[in-house]
């Protein structure tokens, strides 16, 4: 059933659950943080199983999206998501009655696979039930949301685990999921692609590659650049993608369309992406360890910081939903990019003595370039794909932002270790000098001062380099991306976009 108009009349009902969808995985993965502790303690998990209840989630979700967006399009973007929320939802009623740490990573591991089957559905979804004239403001929403689930999942972890336990973080995520899905069954359209043959070669290529990536990006870190386990990691992921994209550029199916990058907003939209999400990918690492080693803020404190952010995400989401229906998404994805530019360099300023109110200028300036910035790069890159191609679309578009933020972490977060290192006095212990946590624990107040100092400087040095970072985005997407030439009813046109997309809409 369609509307006179054309467009779906449950049209933001759907939106609706596609958001709730997306909140689900974002508050998961943030509430996490704020958990580990408790968990660990209570599990007997060892900062090595620790590590791997965080990154076995991640591994795997990053390695499966490419294949999960083209399963969307084969199979059904409903069908797919509501069997993700699925998985994602008993996964997490496992986890929370997990007893050993094997047991919790086994459920992480399954959150992993169900997130990665929700997430490229959520956004291919909206953008072929949503036309052209709608499809901003409605990317506005599900951007908003997500900001909301990013700065909210610390606090709702902190309350959460105050009020009950470790388990009541995943526990959360039952009801909400089961929420999703039977609102998914009633309101929500099936929508897929034409059917293509599978690509099976194409499929391990990319999950091995993918993986394998990530992989390198979270352990280089500990390990380093030369150490066998880096290269030998790197070196499979480069042997992978490589054959990945020779693959898909000669088969007569290919899992994901490569063609893609031959458009100037997909190519620019995805690099720029890429560099934002780097910048991005380092922010809540860092910045939350100054907040609480040098500003002395406790976890919950923290986690509040960020609602200045939040919030100006929130307004400047609505207000670059309005100009890009007027103005197009060059200008606000470049001028959104400079704003996020002026809060890290502003960050980059603060020193050990400086209180919070400095942090959340810095935080609305970052807040307001952001809200401004990704939904307008989000909507030239996904404007570019084919409804038909709409799953494996937002596949690609999640996993340039799921890599540009993991690399992100493990670069910002190499620099600020070494950075601190670098800035400790040879004499201090040996531990101070490569872990504020430690230094502080010492008890020692002048060595205290001195580690504030330099992770502060360390901090500097990351912001700075996020920073120049994202201005190269902003010139890349002034440079790169066009915007798509308005025409009126006189002229001759393409098919709008809610013609080529209604065929593929079905009850």
């Amino acid at each position: 059933m369609k509307a006179v108009d054309g467009r779906h009349p449950r049209r933001w009902w759907i939106l609706v659950v596609l958001c709730l969808s997306t909140l689900v995985l974002v508050v998961d993965n943030m509430v996490l943080t704020v958990a580990i502790p408790p968990l660990a303690e209570d599990i007997g998990a060892t900062a090595q199983d620790a590590q791997w209840i965080l990154e076995s989630y991640i591994l795997v979700f990053a390695g499966l999206l490419l294949t999960s967006g083209s399963l969307s399009d084969r199979f059904g973007r409903r069908r797919i998501m509501i069997i993700g929320l699925a998985l994602f939802g008993v996964a997490s009623l496992a986890a929370t009655f997990a007893t050993s740490p094997e047991q919790l990573i086994a459920a992480r591991f399954a959150m992993g696979i169900g997130g990665a089957l929700i997430m490229p559905s959520t956004l291919s979804i909206l953008i072929t039930v949503f036309d052209d004239e709608e499809r901003r403001k409605a990317m506005a929403v599900w951007s908003a949301v997500a900001m909301l689930g990013l700065v909210g999942g610390p606090i709702l972890g902190g309350a959460l685990i105050s009020a009950f336990w470790w388990g009541a973080v995943f526990l959360i995520n039952v009801p909400i999921a089961a929420a999703a899905i039977v609102a998914a069954l009633v309101l929500m359209p099936e929508s897929k692609g034409p059917w293509q043959k599978p690509d099976p070669l194409g499929t391990v290529l990319s999950v091995v590659g993918m993986t394998s990536l990530v992989w390198a990006i979270i352990e280089y870190p500990k390990h380093g650049f030369t150490s066998p386990v880096t290269l030998a990691a790197f070196g499979i992921a480069v042997a992978s993608l490589t054959a990945f994209v020779i693959w898909e550029m000669r088969t007569d199916a290919p899992m994901v369309p490569l063609t893609l990058f031959r458009d100037r907003n997909f190519s620019g939209g995805s690099l720029s992406l890429t560099l934002v999400q780097i910048g991005n990918g380092g922010l809540l690492l860092v910045l939350t360890q100054y907040l609480q080693f040098v500003l002395g803020f406790s976890a919950t404190k923290a986690g509040l910081a960020f609602i200045p952010m939040a919030v100006s995400s929130l307004f400047f989401n609505g207000l670059g939903a309005a100009l890009g229906n007027k103005i197009g998404n060059r200008v606000p994805a470049a001028v959104g990019m400079l704003g996020v530019a002026a809060g890290f360099g502003m960050l980059a300023t603060l020193s050990a003595d400086d209180g919070f109110a400095k942090v959340a200028i810095a935080l609305l300036v970052f807040g307001a370039g952001a809200g401004l910035a990704q939904p307008a790069i989000v909507a030239a890159l996904m404007g570019a794909v084919p409804a038909e191609q709409a799953g494996v679309g937002s596949a690609l578009n999640d996993t340039i932002q799921q890599a540009g933020a993991a690399l992100g972490i493990a670069v910002l977060g190499s620099v600020v270790a070494s950075a601190y290192t670098g800035s400790m006095p040879d004499d201090a212990p040996e531990g101070a000098r490569h872990n504020i946590s430690e230094a502080l624990a010492l008890g020692d107040s002048g060595l205290a001062g001195t580690a504030r100092e330099a992770f502060t400087t360390a901090m500097s040095s990351a912001f700075t380099i996020s920073a120049a970072g994202v201005v190269a985005a902003a010139v890349l997407a002034f440079l790169v991306m066009r915007d798509k030439k308005k025409t009126t009813p006189d002229e001759t046109a393409p098919a709008p976009a809610e013609e080529k997309i209604a065929p593929a809409l079905s009850h």
